[in-house]
């Protein structure tokens, strides 16, 4: 596991002449700190979307539209919503390390990253699923009432269905939204890309890393949003 800070006479260790794709940065650090960095994104993306759809699903049930209204829950859950938003994410980190080291034993390391992340990312992936949801087309619930539809089956089978090419352009946005936090989470010892551009990027003044680093960066977002624009292209029938 990496550290944030490293003696300067390891700093040293490094040779000048040794550059770009024949740095040892590079050469036995950068495979390592990627697969870190797509660990937590992806896993904490994973239960983001999951646990933000359902959260965004409750907002709308009890909210002026919904079908089990609720104005004091509603209330609570957008309170809730909307402190998680407005936390900073590297203040938020830093607050929950008394449950990141109770839920995952350590501070350090991508697994505790995961907890700060999936924390943080959850409201901001509800409160988009509530606009997405809010925006599907009125008529189409009545219709489903007028034939008998259930409460569960107008929420999955009419509500998400209709809304599910925005809904995964709004797991894109949080997906991408957390890789950027995820190279924040490498200034409090999370691991990954962001720890390497710290370690050696900007503490050992090592333009090469930072740069290959900021590119590696640049194309999974690249890779994120073209396969999210493919489902929700695929998922679209209107």
């Amino acid at each position: 596991m990496n550290s944030i800070l490293l003696p300067l006479s390891q700093a040293a260790a490094v040779p000048s002449s040794r550059t770009w794709f024949d740095n040892p940065a590079i050469q036995n650090k950068l495979g390592y700190a990627l697969v870190e960095t797509l660990a937590m994104t992806f896993v904490s993306g994973a239960i983001t979307v999951i646990l933000g759809l359902l959260l965004g699903l409750a907002l709308v049930s009890t909210g002026k539209r919904g079908q089990f209204r609720n104005p004091t829950l509603y209330w609570v859950l957008s309170q809730i919503v909307n402190i998680g938003r407005s936390m900073p994410f590297i203040i938020l980190m830093v607050a929950l390390i008394p449950l990141t080291r109770l839920l995952v034993g350590t501070s350090l390391g991508w697994q505790a990253a995961c907890v700060p992340l999936t924390i943080g990312a959850i409201p901001f992936y509800a409160r988009l699923v509530e606009t997405a949801i809010n925006d599907v087309d009125r008529g189409k619930v009545e219709a489903a009432l007028m034939m008998g539809a259930s409460g569960r089956q107008i929420t999955w089978g009419v509500l998400v269905r209709e809304a599910l090419p925005i809904l995964i352009q709004s797991a894109t946005v949080t997906i991408i939204t957390l890789l950027g936090y995820s190279a924040m989470a490498g200034a409090v010892g999370g691991g990954g890309v962001g720890d390497l551009a710290i370690q050696y990027g900007y503490q050992r003044n090592q333009v090469d890393v930072m740069v290959i680093t900021v590119v590696v960066i640049v194309g999974i977002v690249g890779i994120i949003q073209l396969v999210g624009d493919m489902l929700s292209r695929l998922v679209n029938h209107r």
